[in-house]
Order: structure tokens, then C-alpha cells, then sequence
């Protein structure tokens, strides 16, 4: 039988059981959210005469936990509507109505004796056939059954989301003795498909796969901070960007998720893994024990690593803790020689070998670090998993890591990585020297576009089971290259599909990103029959290349510049009228141009996590590749008979001139950035490429005939002008805006008006195009445009002056 989830009961409301409800909610599933009964009245109830029978207060908890979660931020929900989805109750007067659910996550407080409890309760309950799953971060999976059913064992596992259950993609599924093939294989491509995780199948070991070696390379930089003597900025530095770690590196990520979780999750490894190797490596330093003492537990309490200070004249600087004399300091920069020599190695992957041959602190620290990861990961098989890439997989979709230990080992070398071990003392495992010894040399291969591992049992390269469902950019780009420059690779996806990759830095879009595109173009339009634009950067596109921007601008190059913008525009222009289909797919950061390329493909399949918005207003132009363009023709297709035209042009207006971004692809449709009925929305980041291809193929194959140009816009005049002005008028005479935000808005209104026109008219594309670069080309000559075009290339932030 097809077994499909319409209706999901989460059981326990805090943070991880909200957070877990909405993603479930975020995908068009109906979610029952409950929590137990309050046992007193709060002085509020009291004062309003309530008693513990009032529905409302049986509900207190529950209700009151959902709507913190929905207030957080970042959201744990992609629109506000989806929260509409989710039902709350509580377990005494609902219970019943589980019943109906077609899979029951238990979500309570970290006890083997509460979750046995629940888990008696919800059976008597629980109609048989229904999926349950325990979200558990270390208890074994082994003890939660005792005295159920055999059908209840059948269908029960761990499924550890990691927090927050939106954002991060890790979903660890925990089998318990019991568990069937058929639950296994169902969550495994149910949390792929549907949630957009990376889903992990882990043995029933502490802490399981994520946290256990997560937690274990933070404990050893604890204690290698102090056995080397360095600060925490330094450590910072060296775990950070640079080697394909989040921004908040190792100290302040720690401060963000809460010393007193790391502590538990520590301790926890301290008491159940006492065979471990690395043992003592879990007990906690004395700095550590001393932070615990004083509740400096990072974010949560104003203090932790890093502590903001308010100084007297209202402005505030972030301190640094001292490990040795644990009082907070000013902080300190951090230079190493060999994080210079990296600079210009784009591509993190290359990073490693050039790391560990450093002379300084730094080399010393990536080869002590590396070694002790190797040394530890290597031992972890078979123990937690038997496969290596499920290591890999946890760490990079659990802790943000670009490449997992396993990946860095072989950017290394396998040999290179032996030796390491073997400097700092380490025993290496057998498998090691048996992989050694062959002729393989490797963890990782590709063959014919897809990943193989090692596998230890085997002893041979074996294909990761799951990628025929996804399209991997990074086993092909070399072999299925059809076309490249600089900035730009075209592959050849199969099926008369190419796509365009942006390589430049930060997928900026500039001259060689332009040039490829219409080269690619070229090549497509006579040997393909669509074309997808995607890429696998950590963002989609940042926007214009507004270095460029601003070098022609401060050197008066106006013609030049005039030249730059209109080929921006044509090549857009050329995406939307080309003579096959062209389909854009963003992530996470689409901005400025990033989102006009979008706005003019034919058809855009998003991922959810995309934040995407025409943000040109906070660098003091207005948006100039299309998008002013776009969005007043958006608002002239939706115009009706005896509709008020103006109200549906204001918000697009608005849209640009508050530089509004969507926080998610779904609240996109909202901004009109993308338009319901064509747009789709993807949850796997993962199959995005493989969908956007399959929509190219659809259109070309449902007979694509390419389209007319546009001649019949119809522009208010006059009558959007003036309304536009009186609106900026008084945003700047109540000081919401500035005066050359007020200048900037003025420019935009004249192009989304259509121009100073008498009456409302008709015009073509190229009409309102040329408004909109002869409005942007007129700003880029304003002093105040360049200090914000330059703040922003030095900053990386917008100026408001």
C-alpha cells in the first residue's frame, strides 16, 4: 500500500516541537500540535476570572509556545497564512484525536520515563499503521518501546531534527530493534522528497552520527585552545570561512545554540561512551566549568564567549572572554601567513593542502586539528554507521560544513592525512591501510556523473544510493562543459537541455557573466531546446557587478556606463524572448539582478529558501536590468475593468521603493516577484536542478513557440505620478525617508507612471526600459549615490544618508 502523509500529530510544544509543526505546516501538511494541561492559573487568568476548565487555558501552553515560535526570527514558517495549518490542543482533552494521523512525532522533554509514559498513552490512541517516531538527541532508541505492541514496534523510530527544523537540513532516522524495512525506506525519501533534508539512517549510538562527531571537534578545539594558547578570535578565524564553516565559526556558534546544550550533549558522551578512545575528551575544561558556574551561557543570557557592552555615549562594542583570567577584553585581531597565502584560492575544497603546510600557528593548529578529526572519524566505522558519506552528510547538512572529514581527507591526500595521524601520535584504523594499499587512493570518486564512496566492507568504490532523483553540478561541470569564460560555465544536462552556471564571486552578474550568457544563448538556441540557469554558489546572485557600477560613475563614464546597462537590459530581454524556454532556478540570496534574471525567465522554479527582492534603493539607484520595467508591466496585467488601477501599481512601488526582500520563496508571490499559476516552489534543494530541467523539457515539449514582444502596457500618467509624488512627499516630510531616498523615489515614480503623460496609455517593453537606464544613469551621477555604491562594496551593507 501507498502510504502518504496528510495529517501529522506533534506531541510537545516547545521550541523544537513548534519549530518541527510549522516545517510540516511550511509543506501543506495538517498538524495537530498539543502539550499537557496546566496544573495553576497565571495572575492574569486569575485577575480575568478564569478557571483550569476554561478551554483557553488548557490550551495555555501549547497556544502560548506556537505563537513564540511564530514571532522568533529568523521564522520557523514560510508564510504567515501556512500557520493556519497547525491545530493546537492538549493531551488530556484531545488526545483522540490522533486517531487520525498519519504519523506521530513525540517531541517531549529528554527523559526515558516521560516518553514512556506519553508513549503508553498515545497507543491506546493510535490507530494501528501509523507511523511514531521519537525526536530524541541521544536516548536509545532501544529503551523507548518497553511494553508496547508489536504493531506500535514495527512503526516506531527516532527521527532527530536538528534546531531550527526549517533551516537546518540534517534529519537523522534512528531504527529501533524492531523497526521495519518498509518505515525505514519510506522516512528516508519522505524527508529527502518532501521536507528538503539531508536524511542520515544511524545505528542506535549515543548522540548518534551529527552529534557525536559535532560535538567531539568542538570539545577537541576546546582543549587544543588551551594546550596551543590561543584566543578565541584566533580559533574563530581559522574554523570559519575559510575552510567552509559558518560565519560564527566555533566560539560564537556556541554562543548562539547555548553552552548549557553543548554541556548536556557532552556529558551525556561522558557517561554512555566510556570504550571511546577519545574519552576524556568529553570531560569539560575547567574554563568551561566555570562559565557553566556563572550561567555565561552565550546568546540566552547576554553573555558567553563574546559579550556585548553598551558604552555611555549609547553605542556598543563586543567583548571577547579571556580564557585565562576569564574576564572580558577588547578583542583582538587575528593574522596568520598562512590564511594570506589562501586569499586567492577561490574554491575552499583547494584550501586544505595549502593549510597544513603553513609554517606559523596557524599550520601547526590545522594539523593537530585535522589529525585528531581523521583519527576520530576513522574509528566511528562501524560503530555509529557503516558507511562513510552518512559521517559527511551529518556534518555538512547538521553543522553547516562545506565539506565533511571525510571530503578535507582527500583534498589532503589519503597519504597526507595517514601522516598527519601519525605525527600526533594516532593509531591508524585498518580499513585506512587496507584503502592505503590498493589502488584506489580515495574516499570519494566520480563515475559518469555520479558519487561513489568507499565502502569499508566491500573494499571497493560503491555508488551513494539516492542520486538519480538529482542532477550534481559538481560531477559534470568538467566533462558535460560546453561552453566557459571566466565567470560562466554552460553544461550540457541531457535530454536538450543546457544550463548556465555563474562562477564570478558571489555570482555577481558583470561583463562575463552578460558575455556568457548570450554565447550560451547562441550555442542553445541552435542545438538545445531549453535552457535552466542554476548553480551550485551559496547564493544564487547578490546582484550587478556594482564595483563596475561604481568605477564608471565616479570616472564620469556615463556612455560607457550607459552601454554596460543597456546590454544588461537586452540580455534579459534576450532570456524572455528567446526561441526556446528558459527556466531560472534561485536560492537563498537572488537579489537586484539576480532576481530581474529571474523575472524575466519563462518559467522560475525556486527553493524554498530563497530570499530574493530588487534592493537597487540601498544603493541609490533604482532597480535598472528590467526590474522597474517588469514590475509596473506585473501591475498592468492585473489591471481589470473598474478595478483601481493605482492601488495595484502602489504596491509594486512599494515592492521596490522599500526594498522589500521575500523571506522565502512563498512569501515572494506576496512582492509579485513570482507569479502564482507559472512559478513553482521546491522544498529539496537537492532535486531543484533535476525539476527545473524536467520544466524546461515540459514547455519545449508542449510546443513552445517563441513569444511576441510586448507593445500594449498600459502606464497611469499623470495620474500615478502625482500620487506617487504626494506619497514620497510625506514619507520625507514625516522623516521616514531621506532626501535622497526621496530623490531616488521620485525617478522611480516617473518610470513606473510611464512618464509625465496627460492620460493613461499604452507603451512597449523597450519604452519602459529606456526610462528606467536613463532614470538609473541620472542617479549614478549623484554624490550620494556613490557614497552609498562605495559603502556597500566596502561594507557589504547598505548606507542610508
Amino acid at each position: 500500500m501507498k502510504r502518504r502523509i496528510k495529517k501529522v500529530a506533534v506531541i510537545g510544544s516547545g521550541i523544537m516541537g513548534s519549530g518541527i509543526a510549522c516545517h510540516f505546516a511550511n509543506i501543506g501538511v495538517e498538524v495537530l500540535l498539543m502539550d499537557i494541561v496546566p496544573r495553576e492559573l497565571t495572575e492574569k487568568e486569575e485577575k480575568q476570572g478564569k478557571t483550569l476548565k476554561d478551554p483557553s487555558v488548557r490550551n495555555r501552553i501549547v497556544n502560548d509556545a506556537l505563537q513564540t515560535s511564530l514571532k522568533s526570527n529568523p521564522s520557523p514558517i514560510y508564510h504567515r497564512d501556512f500557520a493556519k495549518r497547525i491545530e493546537t490542543g492538549n493531551l488530556e482533552d484531545h488526545i483522540s484525536k490522533i486517531k487520525d494521523a498519519d504519523w506521530i512525532i513525540e517531541v517531549v522533554v529528554e527523559r526515558l520515563d516521560i516518553k514512556q509514559q506519553v508513549f503508553e498513552n498515545l497507543e491506546k490512541h493510535r490507530t494501528p499503521g501509523t507511523l511514531i517516531s521519537s525526536n530524541t538527541s541521544g536516548i536509545p532508541i532501544k529503551f523507548m518501546t518497553k511494553g508496547r505492541s508489536d504493531d506500535f514496534k514495527k512503526h516506531f523510530c527516532g527521527t532527530h531534527f536538528f534546531n531550527p527544523p526549517r533551516y537546518l537540513k540534517l534529519l537523522e532516522i534512528i531504527p529501533g530493534p524492531d523497526t521495519s524495512k518498509e518505515v525505514l525506506e519510506f522516512l528516508n525519501e519522505y524527508g529527502e522528497k518532501f521536507l528538503g533534508k539531508r536524511t542520515v539512517v544511524a545505528k542506535d549510538t549515543p548522540a548518534f552520527i551529527g552529534n557525536r562527531v559535532g560535538i567531539f571537534s568542538i570539545m577537541s578545539l576546546f582543549h587544543m585552545v588551551k594546550d596551543m594558547d590561543m584566543t578565541i578570535e584566533e580559533v574563530d578565524k581559522l574554523t570559519g570561512p575559510v575552510i567552509g564553516r559558518p560565519k560564527s565559526a566555533t566560539f560564537r556558534t556556541v554562543d548562539v545554540v547555548g553552552l548549557d546544550t553543548l554541556v548536556h550533549v557532552a556529558n551525556g558522551l561522558y557517561d554512555n561512551v566510556p570504550k571511546d578512545e577519545r574519552h576524556d575528551l568529553f570531560k569539560l575544561p575547567s574554563f568551561i566549568e566555570k562559565m557553566m558556574e556563572h550561567k555565561w551561557l552565550g546568546s540566552k543570557t547576554g553573555q558567553g564567549f563574546y559579550k556585548k557592552v553598551k558604552n555611555g555615549d549609547g553605542s556598543s562594542d563586543i567583548k571577547s572572554l579571556d580564557l585565562e583570567t576569564l574576564e572580558y577584553r577588547d578583542r583582538k585581531s587575528a593574522k596568520f601567513d598562512t590564511l594570506e597565502k589562501t586569499k586567492s584560492i577561490d574554491a575552499v575544497v583547494d584550501r586544505f593542502p595549502v593549510l597544513i603546510e603553513g609554517k606559523d600557528k596557524a599550520g601547526e593548529f590545522y594539523r593537530k586539528n585535522f589529525a585528531a578529526l581523521f583519527a576520530y572519524v576513522q574509528n566511528r566505522i562501524p560503530e555509529i554507521t557503516d558507511t562513510l558519506y552518512k559521517i559527511d552528510d551529518a556534518m555538512k547538512a547538521g553543522f553547516g560544513w562545506q565539506h565533511g572529514p571525510f571530503h578535507i581527507w582527500d583534498a589532503i591526500g589519503l597519504d597526507k592525512g595517514i601522516q598527519l595521524m601519525k605525527d600526533e601520535g594516532f593509531e591508524v584504523a585498518d580499513w585506512i591501510h587496507t584503502l592505503s594499499e590498493s589502488n584506489q587512493k580515495s574516499f570519494y570518486s566520480i563515475k559518469s556523473g555520479k558519487t561513489y564512496f568507499y565502502d569499508v566492507d566491500q573494499k571497493s568504490h560503491q555508488k551513494i544510493p539516492g542520486q538519480d532523483a538529482f542532477i550534481i553540478l559538481d560531477n559534470i561541470r568538467e566533462s558535460h562543459e560546453v561552453f566557459s569564460n571566466k565567470d560562466l560555465v554552460a553544461q550540457d544536462l541531457g535530454d536538450g537541455i543546457l544550463n548556465i552556471e555563474f562562477r564570478s564571486k558571489m555570482n555577481s552578474i558583470g561583463g562575463d557573466v552578460l558575455n556568457g550568457i548570450n554565447a550560451a544563448m547562441d550555442i542553445a538556441e541552435k542545438e538545445y531546446d531549453g535552457v535552466v540557469i542554476s548553480n551550485t554558489g551559496d547564493n544564487f546572485s547578490v546582484g550587478a557587478n556594482i564595483g563596475m557600477i561604481f568605477m564608471l560613475a565616479v570616472e564620469q563614464e556615463y556612455e560607457e556606463l550607459n552601454a554596460a546597462i543597456k546590454y544588461f537590459q537586452d540580455t534579459m530581454m534576450r532570456m524572455r524572448y528567446s526561441s526556446i524556454p528558459t527556466v531560472a532556478a534561485p536560492h537563498q540570496m537572488a537579489l537586484g539582478g539576480g532576481c530581474e534574471l529571474s523575472m524575466h525567465a519563462d518559467k522560475v522554479v525556486a527553493h524554498a529558501e530563497t530570499y530574493i527582492g530588487l534592493v537597487e534603493f540601498g544603493v541609490g539607484v533604482i532597480p535598472g536590468g528590467g526590474g522597474s520595467k517588469e514590475m509596473t508591466r506585473r501591475a498592468a496585467m492585473t489591471f481589470q475593468k473598474d478595478d483601481v488601477e493605482l492601488n495595484r501599481l502602489r504596491e509594486n512601488f512599494l515592492t521596490i521603493g522599500m526594498a522589500k526582500v521575500a523571506k522565502s520563496a512563498h512569501e515572494a508571490y506576496d512582492l509579485n516577484i513570482l507569479e502564482k499559476g507559472k512559478d513553482i516552489v521546491v522544498v529539496s534543494r537537492d532535486r531543484q536542478l533535476a525539476v527545473a530541467k524536467e520544466q524546461a523539457r515540459l514547455i519545449a515539449q508542449n510546443g513552445y513557440t517563441q513569444p511576441v514582444k510586448t507593445n500594449d502596457i498600459k502606464v497611469l500618467g499623470r495620474q500615478a505620478l502625482g500620487a506617487f509624488l504626494v506619497g514620497t512627499d510625506q514619507m520625507k516630510a514625516g522623516k521616514y525617508i531621506s532626501e535622497h531616498d526621496h530623490k531616488i523615489a521620485k525617478k522611480l515614480a516617473y518610470v513606473m507612471s510611464g512618464g509625465d503623460l496627460s492620460e493613461a496609455n499604452y507603451v512597449s517593453e523597450q519604452y519602459l526600459l529606456d526610462l528606467e537606464r536613463e532614470a538609473f544613469l541620472s542617479l549614478c551621477g549623484e554624490r550620494k549615490t556613490l557614497e552609498r555604491l562605495q559603502h556597500m562594496i566596502k561594507k557589504g551593507k547598505p548606507l542610508r544618508n
